[in-house]
């Protein structure tokens, strides 16, 4: 693996982390399996592209990002908590309605955000090489959603949400809204992968109605592995193990497509088959482990 191939997954890892500590939030913390995020990280990008093109600025572009991932997340959850839904058929059905929504708001299938201003220009601005200043901006933007996070489930509110999570029927005992708390978290999370969507599409130049294709795969592949290499002993360390499973998954990708094998080689319509592999390699190491451990 090249020092430039390297430094691409770790750009991939922060960016897509972000996508996958909102996939944390819902699969782990509220017991919520949703899809809806196959639909909401293209519709970040959607939203995001089109407003710089109308010429808002690349930063507050990403409010109305994550307003739009949030409301995508409340349709689904109230699909769920109002009107008895499935879990997981609401957010199918809100995904597959995303896919007409975001050719709506762009327009057509994709926007190209070529000679735009990004994120990424006053970053640039200052000196910092082209090819760091993504890895900057994304580093941050992942440590500051862990912080808030982090932040936010040490509150009374966040507390509250990991008990409707936990035990929903001892929440509601204790006089908790577990149905506000579904739907606040279940946005937070679809606002988390939007906001990941509008800044993949700032460093890929154009927003596609196809880029979430695949989005819960990887988020659930990251989430699998962050926690069987570093645990999830506590909230913080949940939610670290998270974005670094994700920085994990893309480094583990990038190495497995430049490997050759006795003129074997991946391909990247292999990428599927990579993520099945280093997904059913996770599940299986803790087990491995203590067969040997037993021995």
């Amino acid at each position: 693996m090249t020092w430039y191939a390297a430094l691409g997954a770790l750009e991939q890892g922060f960016v897509y982390g972000i996508m996958v500590m909102g996939v944390y939030l819902t699969f782990r913390i509220l017991d919520f399996p949703d899809l809806t995020v196959d639909g909401s990280l293209p519709l970040g990008a959607a939203i995001s592209a089109v407003a710089i093109s109308g010429g808002m600025d690349p930063y507050l572009s990403l409010l109305p990002a994550l307003a739009g991932g949030f409301l995508a997340g409340t349709v689904t959850a109230v699909l769920n908590t109002r009107f008895r839904i499935l879990h997981l058929l609401a957010s199918i059905l809100t995904m597959i309605a995303l896919y007409s929504v975001n050719i709506r708001i762009m327009s057509g299938p994709n926007v190209a955000l070529l000679g735009v201003a990004t994120v990424f220009d006053p970053v640039i601005a200052l000196g910092v090489p082209p090819h760091y200043a993504s890895l900057l901006v994304f580093g941050l933007f992942a440590l500051l959603v862990l912080a808030l996070l982090i932040w936010f489930l040490g509150t009374e509110l966040g507390q509250a949400m990991l008990a409707t999570g936990d035990n929903p029927r001892m929440a509601t005992s204790l006089g908790i809204d577990t149905h506000f708390l579904i739907v606040l978290g279940v946005g937070i999370s679809n606002g988390l992968v939007a906001l990941s969507g509008a800044l993949v599409a700032q460093n890929q130049g154009a927003a596609d109605v196809g880029m979430g294709i695949g989005t819960i795969v990887a988020g659930l592949a990251s989430v699998i592995i962050g926690e069987t290499l570093f645990g999830r002993m506590s909230i913080a360390r949940a939610f670290t193990a998270a974005l670094l499973g994700s920085v994990v998954y893309r480094l583990a990708i990038a190495l497995a497509l430049g490997m050759e094998i006795g003129g074997f080689s991946f391909e990247p319509s292999d990428l599927n088959l990579i993520t099945a592999l280093l997904v059913v390699s996770a599940l299986i190491a803790p087990a491995l482990k203590q067969r040997l451990l037993a021995r």
